[in-house]
């Protein structure tokens, strides 16, 4: 793969890359655990996010203390983005945090983010659609997080939605959900991801020229 072919598949903007097909190829490498649970939904569908994650841990909570700042990770996640990255939140199984919203997500796209990805709820979701930046998220809720849940910790290895994730792992996704390429196996996924695709074209041409699937499927083993 030439640089400039790495390039074009890195840039969100221009990218070819889906994430079932990144899912296959991550199955084929023996990774089979990578694509978020289902009940992770963008909120725009139209929207394809593509960037490197940013993580942080949420632990529930059950109170607040006055004069606690119960955002103070929270904000330097936020404040510490760099283009393209991707603030990831594990919130855990509870149903009880809803980290993100309108002000988070003009603060994420003000500093550059390529979008956010959470397996907890996100609310103002009107004014999120209307300023175009990608969402993944695991329900919608009014909640506020405060007396709920905070940020244990950032930047460390975390689980969301089942799968896991670190900072700097590359993270896609689209209308069809959210898959997670881990950074030791990201130019093998990438490498193969490309000749997928490559032949993925050539079996949808031969299919629209009217060829039999069998004798497509025979031929290309693509399906």
């Amino acid at each position: 793969m030439t640089d400039t072919e790495l390039d074009t598949l890195l840039d969100p903007k221009r990218t070819p890359l889906f994430a079932a097909l990144l899912s296959d190829v991550l199955d084929g490498m023996g990774l089979m655990h990578q694509a978020l649970a289902a009940r992770i939904r963008p909120l725009d569908d139209a929207l394809v996010m593509l960037g490197r994650a940013r993580t942080a841990l949420y632990q529930e909570v059950w109170h607040h203390t006055e004069g606690e700042n119960p955002y103070e990770l929270e904000i330097a996640l936020i404040d510490g983005l760099r283009p393209g990255e991707i603030p990831v939140f594990a919130c855990g199984t509870g149903g009880r945090i809803a980290p993100w919203g309108e002000l988070l997500s003009t603060a994420a796209k003000g500093r550059g983010a390529a979008g956010a990805v959470m397996d907890g709820a996100v609310r103002d979701i009107k004014a999120i659609r209307a300023m175009g930046f990608p969402v993944f998220h695991g329900g919608i809720a009014p909640l506020d997080s405060k007396g709920r849940g905070r940020v244990a910790a950032i930047d460390v290895p975390v689980e969301c939605a089942g799968v896991k994730v670190r900072s700097g792992d590359l993270v896609l996704g689209d209308a069809d959900g959210v898959v997670v390429v881990p950074r030791e196996a990201e130019a093998e996924a990438l490498r193969r991801a490309a000749e997928k695709l490559a032949g993925e074209r050539t079996t949808l041409r031969e299919l629209q020229e009217g060829q039999s699937l069998a004798e497509v499927f025979a031929r290309h083993g693509i399906l």
